[in-house]
């Protein structure tokens, strides 16, 4: 949540109501936009009658801006009014809300009759946002009851009027859930009596948990998480969203309710909700507000304090993506499109968890998977339910792993065949036979480069001879975040030789259009949005194969590979920073040195 400053200019002494006329009038004014503008305007509004808030009515009438022809859309006059008032403008992060604190300052009825919302409580001070900032009635009355000092702050009416609603029923639902189940805090490490106190156990499917538990997940998706995690602490409960690889904390929970809406969620995933001594798994499909189909991944990790959940979001628009929106240069695009194709081999994505190998293996997977062929897959779990795959479960309980899986599958006529990982030396030769008898096969490993992959399968146990006669490359990838694209300002001081300096003993060629974070509310401050891939593609060639031996040496099969066409992921990255879409700083933290 981010606010900006006042203009030096004085308030304006206007009080009241905001006034469609005047809103015109002062527009021409300070010039934002021209007289032709302004009368074309009054005419529009006298035409109808409104009952919309006057800003968002202009905001509607779409005028242009006088110094450059641009639409003036809504945040761009709640900001110019923030300025006639004499008060910063702020745009509202929900996850920098205490919403608890919040609905103890004022009531919902209260918020919505004075069109205000508080946004931030500290000892000192309440921080009130405002579409009315020549109204200031509510003060004196907002100071004696919190018994702090108001300081307003301008905000988009919209997102007062959306954020007003969504506050006030969340904390009203939190409430109703505590108060149905006390504070019953479930198993916990260590154990707190309190005497006099009611031990009722709160219902997951009480209305208010419900409730609690589909706005978690709406908001979640309003907020591009990636991973939601229900986290229990000594006080209360923490939930923190992933969004772009970093972890915001959004809400702070009771633990009876944090503890309702773990079983609530267990109870939609089809899990075990007595067991809460083990970690359990499942998976849940919902709806985001557009009605398009998201898929959950649950798991549950019992801790000192209770039962721990995450849920992975799978967003299928997210998840399968074409090459370009992978971020694959289009060096390393044409060469995994010419390993993809070939009819049989063995194919290797590795990287550590959370780099994005399983995005990667489910979009290749998705452009192979015609109709003409059976694509099968042994996964430990299943990501992403895909109606182009025949996927399977492996269930150690039951003897049933990698191995086994893939055993069955070659009875199941595949053509590609997708292994979750392989770990072992059973599953690494299973798949060496797969390949060997006319598959195309798909895996992952955890290395920290591709060559590495060649040397780590020896170390399984699997012969050279035999990765000689399967192996068609490996592909090794980093996720770095991309810079906001609203915000991002060019960094004169990354230069081609500075670049060349991370390289060593590559060159940077062409020009450098580097670009450093700055931060603004649509990237939350940070200066990054979203995420792609750095990619480093082994292809297997003849002179690569003559150094796969007994006892090969990494440092040589690194030098080949470079020969035979790969770009390490250093090196990537570095071109990546010289187009403008990241930082030498991500590069640096996601991938390993040159050698």
């Amino acid at each position: 949540m981010s606010a900006v400053s006042p203009p030096k200019s004085s308030a304006s002494r206007y009080e009241g109501p905001l006034d469609l006329r005047h809103l015109i009038e002062w527009l021409a004014k300070d010039g934002v936009i021209s007289p032709v503008e302004a009368k074309r305007t009054l005419a529009r509004c006298a035409q109808a009658e409104s009952r919309q808030q006057p800003l968002v009515r202009l905001a509607n009438v779409a005028m242009t801006r006088q110094s450059d022809g641009k639409p003036l859309d809504l945040e761009m006059l709640s900001q110019w009014l923030a300025g006639r008032a004499g008060l910063a403008y702020l745009r509202i992060d929900p996850l920098r809300v205490d919403v608890g604190k919040v609905a103890d300052t004022m009531s919902a009825a209260y918020a919505e009759r004075h069109k205000v919302l508080p946004v931030q409580v500290t000892p000192a001070e309440v921080v009130v946002a405002t579409a009315e900032p020549f109204l200031t009635d509510w003060i004196a009355e907002v100071e004696r009851q919190s018994r702090r000092a108001v300081r307003r702050v301008v905000a988009n009416p919209t997102d007062i009027q959306r954020y007003t609603a969504e506050f006030f029923s969340l904390a009203k639902s939190v409430r109703a859930a505590q108060k149905a189940g006390g504070n019953a805090g479930g198993a916990s490490f260590e154990q707190l009596v309190e005497l006099g106190k009611s031990n009722k156990q709160l219902d997951a499917n009480d209305q208010s948990v419900v409730q609690v538990v589909d706005w978690l997940w709406q908001y979640a998706f309003d907020q591009r998480a990636s991973d939601i995690h229900l986290e229990p602490r000594r006080e209360q409960g923490v939930i923190r969203f992933r969004i772009d690889g970093v972890l915001h904390p959004a809400y702070q929970m009771p633990m009876g309710v944090m503890n309702a809406m773990v079983s609530r969620i267990k109870l939609l995933g089809r899990m075990d909700v007595v067991e809460k001594r083990r970690p359990l798994d499942g998976r849940i499909k919902t709806r985001n507000m557009r009605g398009e189909e998201i898929e959950m991944r649950l798991s549950t990790l019992p801790t000192a304090f209770g039962e721990k959940m995450v849920m992975r979001i799978f967003d299928p628009d997210t998840a399968v993506k074409d090459l370009d929106a992978l971020g694959f240069a289009q060096h390393d695009a044409q060469r995994w499109e010419l390993l993809v194709t070939r009819p049989h081999g063995i194919i290797l994505v590795t990287g550590p968890t959370g780099s994005g190998k399983t995005t990667t293996l489910y979009s290749t997977l998705k452009r192979v998977a015609t109709e003409e062929v059976n694509v099968s897959t042994v996964e430990d779990p299943i990501e992403m339910i895909e109606p182009s795959f025949n996927q399977t479960q492996v269930q150690p309980q039951l003897d049933f792993g990698f191995t086994e899986g893939l055993r069955a599958l070659m009875r199941q006529d595949p053509d590609i065949i997708m292994v979750g990982e392989i770990r072992d030396l059973a599953t690494a030769e299973m798949a060496v036979q797969a390949a060997l008898t006319g598959h195309l096969v798909f895996s992952t490993l955890h290395t920290n480069d591709a060559p590495s992959a060649i040397t780590r399968l020896m170390e399984l146990g699997v012969p050279n001879y035999l990765i000689n006669a399967t192996m068609l490359g490996v592909l090794a990838q980093r996720l770095v975040r991309t810079l906001c694209p609203h915000c991002k300002a060019p960094d004169d001081s990354v230069t081609r030789e500075q670049l060349g300096e991370f390289v060593k003993p590559w060159q940077i060629t062409g020009s450098v259009k580097a670009y450093k974070p700055v931060g603004c509310v649509d990237c939350r401050m940070t200066g990054y949005r979203g995420r792609m891939g750095l990619y480093e593609l082994l292809t297997v060639a003849e002179g690569f194969k003559a150094l796969v031996n007994k006892e090969p040496n990494l440092a040589g099969l690194r030098r080949q590979a470079v020969a035979d066409g790969m770009r390490p992921l250093r090196l990537a990255g570095a071109l990546r920073v010289a187009e403008g879409l990241t930082t030498i700083d991500e590069v640096l933290s996601a991938t390993p040195p040159l050698e």
